[in-house]
């Protein structure tokens, strides 16, 4: 059916069964017979005859409108299939992304069963902040990313669903009553949150922050994970985290507590997402590897 719809096209773009029949590189008779082996393929009439000249049916204006849309998906599939013959397998790179902030053993034990799997793909990875991960995925620098779900999400991605963690905040040690594992957000107002971002990150995660999370604590900037905590201890300040990432945190110098905004739960889903018209077998392959890892 793909040359007969070249054929139909041809004859409706030069108004012509004769110049259709000249760039088609076939006799007149036959262009002929292709059209009518398509139309008798759709079960309907495309075209009508009348005298030397032709009209379109309402159904052949819109196949014709459309087919040339599928033509040119067509044209590009074959020249991507034709480029991935003409590289050897091992010039493939499979671009990736993860949440700098996410304790990264899931992500790196994906990365090494992919490579086990996929010797020929080589892998690269990048880790950023979350605006600059969404970024570089629609921008089409990186083919998969792996990070948390800020806002809404985007069905111009596919989205896989990886994990769910309870958000937490890191304390002094007496900063709370001793028998207390749970703090509201209106119990923090008036003690620092403390943001462990560069200065290209500190706008949107204010704003994260503030609108997600309820959080309404003026903010103070710490230059690493390790200042941040010094400053919690010492009742400066307090770090959101989460019930994965807590585990970093010492209980010798700092009490973890479940964090609530007025009563509601706070919970950061993560994500492994890439653009659907950039799919693909390993971009896919990778996103299951990594499933399976939180599985």
């Amino acid at each position: 059916m793909f040359r007969q719809i070249q054929c139909f096209i041809a004859v409706v773009k030069n108004h012509s069964y004769t110049q259709a029949a000249i760039e088609c590189h076939l006799s007149q008779s036959s262009l002929s017979q292709r059209i009518k082996e398509l139309q008798a393929s759709l079960g309907v009439t495309l075209i009508k005859r009348k005298g030397r000249s032709f009209e379109l049916t309402a159904a052949g204006d819109y196949f014709y409108q459309h087919s040339q849309e599928l033509l040119d998906q067509v044209d590009h599939l074959i020249t991507e299939t034709q480029a991935i013959d003409t590289h050897t397998a091992e010039t493939y790179t499979l671009k990736l992304g993860y949440l700098r902030k996410f304790g990264s053993q899931e992500f790196l034990e994906a990365v090494a069963e992919f490579s086990r799997q996929f010797p020929q793909v080589k892998v690269q990875i990048h880790s950023d902040s979350y605006a600059e991960l969404f970024t570089q995925v629609r921008e089409g620098h990186i083919d998969l990313n792996f990070s948390d779900q800020r806002y809404e999400l985007s069905s111009a991605f596919e989205n896989e669903f990886l994990t769910s963690a309870d958000y937490m905040v890191v304390v002094a040690p007496k900063a709370f009553s001793a028998d207390q594992s749970v703090v509201d957000t209106t119990q923090l107002a008036d003690l620092p949150c403390i943001l462990i971002v560069g200065a290209d990150e500190y706008a949107s995660e204010q704003t994260y922050y503030r609108e997600v999370l309820g959080i309404q604590s003026p903010f103070q900037i710490a230059s690493s994970f390790g200042e941040a905590q010094m400053l919690a201890t010492t009742g400066q300040g307090y770090i959101v985290v989460n019930s994965r990432t807590a585990n970093q945190i010492n209980p010798s110098t700092n009490r973890v507590l479940k964090l609530v905004d007025h009563g509601r739960d706070l919970t950061q889903h993560y994500y492994a997402y890439w653009k659907k018209d950039n799919s693909g077998y390993y971009i896919e392959s990778f996103a299951q590897i990594l499933k399976e890892q939180f599985d």
